[in-house]
């Protein structure tokens, strides 16, 4: 979605980033290889993946109610060069 609002600022006469900026969410691989390259969230997708099959398992293995298990699972801000500086505001007369 990033990557396509980027190619549509691009198409609006807009810079990236200069007078926009854009900040994707996973870090897939393409989000590197694009220019400018896609600042992103990354998220540990592998981590996500073996703790929801851990959850099923152990809910299958019980065969009742379980409470439900809130996990925080640790992400990060990969700047790249698709998010620039703010602007400064503009002078108050």
């Amino acid at each position: 979605m990033a990557i396509g609002a980027m190619r549509a600022a691009r198409q609006l006469g807009l810079r990236v980033p200069e007078d926009i900026s854009v900040v994707g969410f996973d870090d897939i691989d393409l989000a590197a290889l694009v220019d400018p390259a896609l600042t992103t969230v990354h998220q540990p997708i592998r981590q996500k993946g073996v703790d929801a099959v851990r959850l099923l398992l152990a809910e299958m293995e019980l065969r009742a109610e379980m409470q439900p298990e809130h996990l925080r699972l640790a992400t990060w801000l990969i700047v790249r060069g698709s998010s620039g500086p703010v602007p400064p505001s503009p002078p108050e007369h």
